[in-house]
């Protein structure tokens, strides 16, 4: 186990599926395996670490709760937001060749992290980010014309 404090869940139709994908398409690395019985494959459960380390847990659909954006007309409920240490447009590239809907292309942001946003094949979203540049909250501000409360930001 990491040192997270936060592990997101996302849930799959087909959870193996979603493990081969994660790994073609984001790089992540399965780590943990927990096969559901025979009669109800949908109870596995199975955790992916992301390249620049964090982690994701991937379950199936079983409570009345849990369901894949596939089974809710494509609507998201959260998204994902994973930091790379490095390689952002490379990494674009790499999900785009595995299949994935590229919502919005790498472009730098006013914060200053360079992002991108994929949709996986099951309609999950999903941003990924490279820090390019240090701005303060003040030309932040200025970039967006609003002012921004913060008590980590200077």
């Amino acid at each position: 186990m990491d040192d997270n404090v936060f592990t997101s869940a996302v849930f799959y139709r087909d959870q193996k599926a979603a493990l081969a994908w994660l790994s073609e398409a984001f790089g992540f690395e399965t780590t943990m395996a927990i096969e559901g019985p025979p009669d109800s494959p949908e109870m596995s459960h199975y955790e992916m670490a992301a390249p620049s380390g964090g982690r994701i847990m991937i379950g199936g659909q079983w409570a009345d709760w849990t369901r894949s954006p596939a089974g809710l007309d494509g609507a998201n409920t959260q998204s994902v937001h994973v930091m790379l240490a490095s390689g952002l447009d490379a990494h674009c590239e790499r999900a785009r060749a595995a299949g994935a809907v590229i919502a919005a292309e790498p472009a730098e942001q006013f914060y200053g992290d360079r992002i991108y946003r994929a949709i996986d094949p099951e309609g999950h979203c999903w941003t990924f980010a490279q820090h390019v540049r240090d701005v303060t909250r003040a030309e932040a501000e200025a970039a967006i014309g609003q002012p921004i409360t913060s008590s980590t930001w200077e």
